[in-house]
């Protein structure tokens, strides 16, 4: 009941935020919060709505498996949101677009601009059903279990919420809902580990210390190429990841694109960037604390890297106030993930697919309808997920997103005209050789791809549609 109880406040803060937000919004305070929005409150809600609950049950138990080797790739994040900042924005803001795919359009033609939105639709709900999925995973398995709630229930329920609080203020509500899960994620992190610190009788130096000396403090690798964990591998999949699920997700950049300036925007980007590290450094140190935790008491480690923060954590080994600062923790992060992509693939369908940027009767529907998909697809994960809940959403970005990267890379860095009618066709054939490819190289040299795969997905679009081209003429 504390739990429940706990979610139930949360909510009725939230909607009191959406009803000062949603009053009189139209269609253009729905997409872009009318342009007017302040850019520091922008990059703090940006922190919470890519830290999701993924990355609060995931993260911690990367150290079981790959010590702190993700570091590797936050590094290479700060680089992607700089490259976000001053290649990307420019363009996107001299365009003075609502949606960024509006783009391929303007550059390539009607069919890449189509095939573009699409793969955002399919790259953007599959992902976010992942990150959702934790926390109606979390309130079944520790709550709603117990009072005999069916899971497809629990999933249409929160959906349901969510869709309550931004149905009328859209993208102008989330700005400060967003900022407002930022800090309540933020705090209940910082609360969780100074509670592992006190359980373990450290002090806060000595935890420090502690962490450092420990054998899963291992942050770089650059003596194995074959590992996923090779420093290059992780530094510069970090680069593109930050590139394509930031720079090339409507999601992600539709509350940039409120900013006032381009300069305002730029500011935005680079410091949510920076802070990008040091949040996630301070997960993997809690994922060390956690292991120290159960060897002072004697448990066997968890065998699934996720259990290690849930088993600890949600299961009340801590105490109460840690379970409550957990839940306020993973349903902020969740949450904040969860509303702005609802937004945004409302968005992108009223108008990349449908052309209707105005028309409020379709935006209103159109919401109705992302959010029983959304439902749909959560229920469909939860059935075929066999992986970590963040390696799932990279490797199902690295399929998904690697279209994107070559069709923007295509027209940022090309003057040639595409064959705008075989784009389709190239963007879909290039994930499916991705997966040949990857299946060939594993079986026959046991090289393992990672999240380089992105990359790799995102050459062969490029170089498919450059094969299709001729020089654009002046």
């Amino acid at each position: 009941m504390i739990i429940i109880a706990t979610i139930i406040v949360y909510f009725c803060i939230l909607l009191l935020i959406s009803k000062v937000t949603g009053h009189k919004a139209n269609n253009d305070a729905f997409f872009r919060a009318n342009g007017q929005s302040p850019w520091y409150l922008v990059s703090f809600g940006m922190i919470g709505a890519s830290i999701s609950g993924v990355t609060f049950v995931s993260v911690p138990g990367m150290v079981l498996l790959s010590d702190m080797t993700y570091v590797q790739t936050c590094l290479g994040f700060i680089l992607g949101y700089f490259a976000v900042a001053f290649l990307l924005l420019p363009v996107y803001y001299r365009l003075r677009l609502t949606t960024i795919y509006t783009y391929l359009y303007q550059r390539l033609g009607n069919c890449s601009y189509k095939t573009g939105a699409s793969f955002f639709l399919l790259s953007k709900m599959t992902s976010s059903a992942v990150r959702f999925y934790v926390v109606c995973m979390i309130l079944q398995r520790f709550v709603l279990d117990a009072y005999g709630i069916p899971f497809p229930v629990t999933v249409v329920a929160l959906v349901a919420l969510i869709w309550l609080y931004t149905r009328h203020g859209g993208i102008r509500t989330l700005v400060l809902t967003d900022s407002f899960q930022t800090l309540c994620m933020l705090l209940a992190l910082l609360l969780i580990v100074y509670k592992v610190v006190n359980v373990l009788g450290l002090s806060l130096p000595e935890a420090v210390q502690a962490i450092a000396n420990d054998s899963h403090s291992r942050v770089f690798v650059f003596d194995d190429w074959i590992s996923k964990q090779n420093f290059w591998k992780q530094f510069l999949s970090g680069i593109f990841i930050v590139i394509v699920m930031t720079g090339l997700d409507q999601d992600m950049m539709q509350k940039n694109l409120t900013c006032k300036t381009l300069r305002e925007a730029q500011k935005d980007m680079c410091s949510y960037g920076f802070a990008f590290l040091p949040a996630n450094l301070l997960f993997l140190s809690l994922g060390v604390l956690l292991m120290m935790y159960y060897n002072r008491m004697g448990q066997t480690l968890p065998d699934i890297p996720d259990n290690l923060m849930l088993q600890t954590v949600a299961e009340g080994q801590l105490g109460v106030l840690v379970v409550i600062l957990f839940t306020i923790g993973i349903v902020a992060a969740c949450f904040s993930s969860a509303d702005s992509a609802l937004t945004a693939l409302t968005t992108t369908y009223c108008v990349d697919i449908c052309n209707r940027p105005k028309d409020e009767k379709l935006r209103k529907k159109t919401h109705v309808g992302v959010s029983l998909v959304f439902v749909i697809f959560i229920l469909i994960f939860r059935y075929v997920n066999s992986t970590s809940l963040i390696d799932a959403i990279y490797t199902i970005a690295s399929y998904t997103y690697g279209p994107l990267l070559g069709l923007f890379a295509f027209g940022l860095f090309t003057n040639r005209t595409v064959n705008d009618r075989l784009v389709p066709y190239v963007a879909v054939a290039s994930p499916l050789l991705c997966f040949v490819l990857e299946t060939i190289v594993s079986g026959t040299t046991g090289y393992k791809f990672g999240y380089e795969l992105l990359m790799l997905n995102g050459l062969i679009t490029f170089v498919g549609c450059y094969l299709f081209t001729k020089e654009k003429q002046l």
